[in-house]
């Protein structure tokens, strides 16, 4: 018998559940709080604290010198898989999640550590950005958190968010309900953490503040850019990334400001981190800006590609005082730290594969095991091969697409390919690379695409998007593209039908919240400053469970609605626009039950 995702994550929190037995008792108050902060592409050298001489940072700097710092802590060079990594304790490869589209930027595992949390008596929230999937089973509130605000898809303003969307007063999803905000992204989501701290702090919570900031485009008000625009072009990128790095700073200030006049300070663990390397702040060609001496940028295997802040505070476990530590430690190590930290039991289920490196926060001398890493990525939704997409690290040493040797101590930008002189430890390291790597070829997770389940009662109306439609093109992601008309012949989704029944299926250009026709551009562009430009098929293609249905497009046409009847199981959605002379992907389709 097979079962979905959504009723093996109900099994498997069920049985995790009767293990603890489901008693908290008021030891579970004295538990400590966690806040983790994550940033999106800031780099190891976006910040003061790091011996950046231009951006100003003194908030996250006190924090810095008042934390215990993971010197050598590595994530994976892109958003989606460290975030997947972060949530379930596992590699991407292991977790499904390894690209950023492609449908691969979505979960396949049934339980998060949000669910550990929450299992063990605490409040979760999540404010910001998810990226883990934007429909039923795998939204943030079916994933442990109680409290969800954040936007859709991989950033504020991307073609699967809700459209007109700019950073500024904004429309975000409030439990997967969208809400009119006022302010500035940032400031939203720091407030609405102090918001449900201050309604949950008699009891412990858990908080994945995880930011958008700074992230592109690079919006933000002018008076935090203002300080930097002199130095653009001539000493930094971006004055914008600055400008919205020194914002992240003021917010992150009132945040422990906030803490410690609540007395919340001490019994509250605060992690700072980010997700990947800098996209705009080095450009090593130019030499523009400041990578703490490492090659490398967002979305390469380079150190600065990976390389990132880790700073830790908790006072109660003498988890601070400005301490450096560079043990090997990475995305993957959270849940397993954290659940040491908090004394809070992990399922064996949960097959974590990272480690628990919290004695080496109390003890700074202590020493763990001797491991490896392994980061794998693919901007496919094919599995990432076993060296031209892999990365092997241990210790100082970085083995490259399984065949190029670096060791960044010695050589921190990478220059020196040293194989030839270490054959032993290029073979070794090959071979644990291909131990890890067969491994997880057996996982079910790595060829089966995640799914969005319809016809369920906890999610009324699904959204697929071209964002995160499966093909070979490299893919469309802005809303600016979809204006534009830019052309993709990504066009397929995979999808679990739950109920057999009747299904609507509608076809559309636009998405609803600019409504339009599908051969004219919308009477109405809300908040957006980029051209509009008309496409010309002729008939829309609907596949799906081995039917296949077309239709003509009428000049004034919003939708080509499809009337589908389905049985249960997983299939593929395929959709196309198509004309005499191309066919390309249909850029948004909704599913609603008859």
């Amino acid at each position: 018998m097979k079962y979905s995702v959504f009723t093996i994550k109900k099994m498997l929190i069920g049985l995790y559940c009767i293990g603890l037995g489901c008693i908290f008792s008021l030891q579970s108050q004295s538990r400590p709080n966690v806040i983790l902060v994550l940033t999106d592409d800031q780099g190891i050298g976006d910040l003061g604290a790091h011996g950046n001489k231009w951006l100003k940072t003194p908030e996250i700097d006190a924090f810095y010198n008042d934390a215990v710092r993971m010197t050598n802590f590595h994530v994976s060079p892109l958003c989606t898989p460290t975030r997947a990594a972060i949530m379930t304790g596992k590699y991407p490869i292991s977790n499904g999640a390894w690209a950023t589209y492609k449908g691969r930027d979505a979960l396949s595992d049934p339980v998060t550590m949000t669910d550990v949390f929450k299992k063990n008596g605490y409040k979760t929230a999540l404010f910001g950005k998810w990226h883990l999937g934007d429909n039923y089973p795998n939204r943030p509130t079916d994933s442990g958190f109680d409290t969800a605000i954040h936007h859709l898809a991989g950033g504020i303003g991307e073609l699967s968010d809700y459209w007109g969307n700019d950073y500024f007063d904004d429309v975000y999803y409030v439990n997967n309900d969208p809400k009119q905000f006022k302010g500035y992204c940032t400031d939203v989501w720091f407030n609405e953490t102090i918001n449900f701290i201050k309604n949950h702090k008699d009891q412990p919570f858990f908080v994945y503040l995880s930011l958008n900031a700074p992230h592109d485009p690079l919006y933000v008000d002018e008076k935090y850019a203002a300080p930097y625009k002199h130095l653009e072009g001539k000493e930094i990128v971006s004055a914008n990334l600055y400008g919205m790095i020194a914002n992240i700073d003021h917010n992150f200030g009132k945040l422990t400001k906030f803490l410690k006049a609540e007395k919340l300070e001490k019994n509250t663990i605060v992690i700072f981190m980010s997700d990947n390397g800098t996209r705009y702040g080095y450009r090593e060609a130019d030499n523009l800006g400041y990578n703490k001496g490492y090659s490398g940028i967002k979305g390469s295997k380079q150190e600065g590609g990976h390389r990132v802040p880790f700073f830790i505070r908790y006072p109660e476990a003498r988890i601070n005082g400005g301490k450096d530590n560079n043990t090997l430690a990475a995305h993957i190590d959270l849940i397993p730290t954290l659940a040491s930290l908090c004394k809070i039991d992990t399922p064996d289920t949960l097959g974590l594969e990272g480690v628990d490196f919290s004695p080496v926060l109390k003890n700074t001398d202590a020493i763990l095991k001797h491991r490896t890493l392994f980061l794998h990525n693919r901007q496919d939704w094919r599995p990432p091969r076993q060296e031209s997409d892999g990365l092997v690290l241990c210790n100082e040493w970085r083995l490259l697409q399984g065949k190029e040797l670096y060791n960044v101590v010695t050589d921190p930008k990478q220059k020196k390919n040293i194989a030839k002189e270490h054959p032993k430890l290029v073979k070794d390291l090959q071979s644990e690379n291909a131990t890890f790597y067969t491994s997880a070829l057996g996982n079910d997770v790595i060829n089966e695409i995640p799914v969005a389940i319809i016809g369920t009662e906890h999610q009324k109306e699904i959204k697929l998007t071209i964002q995160h439609a499966i093909g070979d093109d490299n893919g469309i992601w802005k809303t600016e593209q979809v204006a534009a008309g830019v052309k993709n012949k990504n066009n397929t989704h995979a999808i679990e039908v739950a109920k057999e029944r009747m299904y609507t299926i509608s076809c559309m250009r636009w998405s609803k919240e600019v409504p339009g026709p599908i051969l004219r551009v919308p009477s109405k562009f809300p908040k957006s400053n980029f051209e509009y430009v008309p496409i010309s098929p002729d008939k829309v293609r609907l596949r799906i469970a081995n039917q296949i249905f077309e239709k003509t497009i009428n000049p004034n046409d919003q939708s080509i609605d499809f009337k589908v009847f389905l049985e249960k199981g997983k299939t593929f959605l395929v959709a196309d626009f198509i004309s005499a002379t191309e066919t390309y992907g249909v850029y948004y389709i909704y599913i609603n039950k008859i």
